[in-house]
């Protein structure tokens, strides 16, 4: 058994090239040899932050803990989501996922990890796809 007591690994400022606006990572798994095939991360968004366009090659699954946000697959609608709700992107899914433009919202991606690789990261998202809802 391994406990990591709250507070022993700092938050992380996600990645400006990746993510637009504010956005805080907390590792959770990031081991990314087997067994352990997966990462998992608590993501908190600030109103109006998203990520960039990207794939995952094992799939995403998102798990929505508080707040209000919006998701997008390619060619579809952006959708709102609240907590509680789950998303999945299948393998290979070009998507996007962040907060509302008025409530932040936090969610824990769990990604699954194939030949080492967990997400393929692409352009921004604009404005205007962002606010198309």
């Amino acid at each position: 058994m391994d406990i990591r007591p709250c507070g022993s690994e700092p938050s992380r400022l996600a990645p400006p090239q990746y993510f637009t606006g504010t956005v805080w990572q907390d590792p959770i798994i990031e081991a990314p040899l087997p067994p352990e095939d997966v990462r998992a991360t608590l993501v908190r968004f600030d109103p109006g932050a998203r990520t960039n366009w990207h794939t995952h090659p094992a799939g995403q699954t998102l798990y929505i803990m508080s707040g209000i946000g919006r998701v997008q697959s390619e060619g579809g609608k952006v959708r709102q989501v609240r907590a509680g709700d789950v998303v999945w992107f299948p393998p290979n899914t070009r998507h996007w996922h962040g907060a509302s433009p008025v409530a932040g919202m936090v969610h824990i991606a769990i990604t699954g990890v194939r030949g080492g690789k967990f997400v393929d990261w692409m352009e921004k998202v604009t404005d205007e796809q962002y606010k198309a809802a």
